[in-house]
């Protein structure tokens, strides 16, 4: 179970890795724009569906990433407090009640407003360039289908923690840089926060 787990969390990361060139884009289209409306006086017509649709390629697609990683805001006042099996028990019928619902949904309608799109070749009304938009609307049926997905794979981990009380590793990525000294142990934090302290003196 925990192979096919971590098979489903590396492609989650690997499709938000990819998806996370759109900044790039994104960062590029913007610079852009600014350098030739208020230096050349000459604005575009389609840099700013192009903002539109980075930003929302990369809201969509990162979904799932963030969930393998565990990076979605949660309310733990209470929860961090209970046992492992209670957290997995309280994880395990969230899913069921809220997550699933709402990604079903997310699927279900995002593959009729894609279908949409596609069959009348939708453009954008945003402006005068008219840029086409089904290609991005796809991404709305294939985002709850990912999330739906990694949703599997964390049940599965509460599963895992439910039987055994404790929860099985995640594959490593990227962390913050306050989680790495956690990790490091309380006197790499104080010797990095002391030196951090030093340096602003």
């Amino acid at each position: 179970m925990i192979k096919t787990i971590h098979a489903i969390e590396g492609l989650s990361q690997w499709v938000g890795k990819a998806f996370g060139w759109c900044i790039l884009i994104l960062t590029l289209s913007v610079s852009y724009e600014v350098f030739v409306r208020y230096v050349l006086n000459s604005p575009t017509v389609w840099a700013f569906d192009v903002m539109v649709q980075m930003y929302g390629a990369l809201f969509l697609m990162s979904g799932a990433y963030a969930l393998a990683q565990d990076a979605h805001v949660r309310g733990d006042v209470l929860y961090r407090l209970f046992p492992v099996r209670w957290q997995a028990r309280v994880d395990f019928l969230l899913y069921i009640i809220f997550f699933f619902p709402g990604m079903i949904a997310l699927f279900w309608y995002g593959w009729e407003i894609a279908s949409d799109s596609w069959r009348y070749k939708e453009v954008s009304w945003n402006s005068p360039a008219r840029i086409q938009i089904y290609f991005f609307k796809t991404l709305i049926p294939v985002a709850g289908a990912l999330l739906m997905l990694q949703g599997l794979a964390e049940m599965a981990r509460c599963w895992i923690a439910m039987r055994d009380g404790r929860w099985p590793e995640r594959i490593d990525d990227v962390k913050e840089t306050e989680d790495m000294l956690m990790d490091m142990g309380p006197e790499a934090y104080n010797e990095t926060a002391s030196g951090a302290g030093e340096g602003r003196k």
